[in-house]
């Protein structure tokens, strides 16, 4: 019997952070958790949402396929849990459509939560109907074939962001964000901060103030050698 060929695997396990850290990061947004963890975690501005007003957040099952194959995204639904995020690379740029309605029926019968792609999709309709979100590079019918070997739950980059297995995925109108594990909770911690901080600030925008005065940009901007004229 043949062995593995060059290092291709489904790692079945992966470690998770707590589920009230990944709900509160979610609730958060993606926005408020990428500014309060120190501006880090963003998948580029190419993974788009492909529906409007959903936010999710769960732990990252990854997967590396082969440009215009699906075989491995196939192989990922038997190691997905309920309140995992299904997260797709491919091993050079693409935009087949390799995810469809079919394997988002799979991914929902198994507590699923969506899909971050950066490939494309198709069925799009379909998949809205279903109320199964999903954030990819494209919108594309081109079809996929299942032929070449990939690897399940092995480091992936997403639009410029490495996407790590069990990493945290939060994914809303603003775009994609994964962290660590060992991330999750003190982001979740400054996040808090920052959300209140930004209700006392919206509070005094509200009444009035200028951001000049509540962030003192005044001198800032004498320094800087700005004027005013009348």
């Amino acid at each position: 019997m043949a062995g593995p060929t060059r290092g291709h695997r489904i790692v079945r396990e992966v470690r998770r952070a707590e589920p009230e850290v990944i709900a509160a990061l979610a609730q958060a947004g993606v926005a408020t958790v990428h500014e309060a963890a120190g501006r880090v975690g963003l998948v580029g501005p190419a993974v788009v949402p492909r529906q409007q007003g959903t936010a999710i957040g769960g732990s990252a099952i990854t997967v590396l396929s082969h440009p215009g194959d699906n075989l491995m995204v196939h192989a990922a639904v038997e190691v997905c849990r309920p309140g995992d995020v299904l997260v797709i690379a491919t091993t050079s740029p693409s935009t087949d459509g390799m995810f469809g309605d079919l394997l988002a029926t799979s991914l929902q019968a198994r507590g699923v939560l969506g899909l971050v792609t950066d490939a494309g999709v198709r069925d799009i309709a379909t998949l809205r109907e279903m109320g199964f979100p999903v954030w990819s590079r494209a919108v594309h019918a081109q079809g996929t074939v299942k032929a070449s070997p990939g690897s399940v739950n092995v480091p992936v980059v997403v639009d410029g962001r490495l996407v790590r297995p069990g990493d945290v995925v939060i994914a809303d109108d603003d775009g994609v964000l994964a962290l660590a594990v060992e991330e999750a909770e003190p982001a979740r911690q400054a996040a808090e901060r920052r959300i209140a901080s930004e209700e006392e600030k919206r509070a005094t925008l509200a009444a009035g103030t200028l951001g000049l005065d509540l962030y003192n940009l005044r001198p800032l901007l004498e320094r800087l050698g700005v004027t005013y004229v009348d």
